[in-house]
């Protein structure tokens, strides 16, 4: 298993970002896929999941509305939409595969820092 993120930067209040997930090394269609983010201080958390098997969607509160995740998977990659985007979601993003067994994986991650 293979996940590699891109995406990242450095925006302004307000501003928006698209991560990426590009996976490889399994069959990417039948894992549950989530992102994750990471501020140093904190624990990491859970940000948005869809699932492999009827394409159900969750969102962590603080992102409701704002953020959109999606799955293409004849390009077996993974996006985050962020959108009005807050210095309280500057963290490291991670991307997140989960097999049919229960097995997870991770990427290295992507920094979001949202800054004036």
């Amino acid at each position: 298993v293979q996940l590699v993120e891109s995406g990242g930067g450095l925006v302004h209040p307000g501003g928006s970002l698209r991560l990426s997930c590009a996976a490889s090394g399994f069959t990417f269609s039948a894992y549950d896929m989530s992102w994750y983010r990471q501020d140093p201080r904190l624990e990491r958390e859970l940000v948005a999941r869809i699932k492999s098997t009827d394409g159900s969607i969750n969102y962590a509160d603080p992102v409701k509305g704002r953020f959109t995740i999606s799955r293409d998977n004849s390009k077996n990659t993974l996006y985050l939409q962020m959108n009005s985007l807050q210095s309280e979601d500057t963290a490291m993003y991670y991307c997140h595969a989960r097999s049919p067994m229960g097995f997870g994986s991770w990427g290295q991650g992507t920094q979001v820092t949202v800054s004036l």
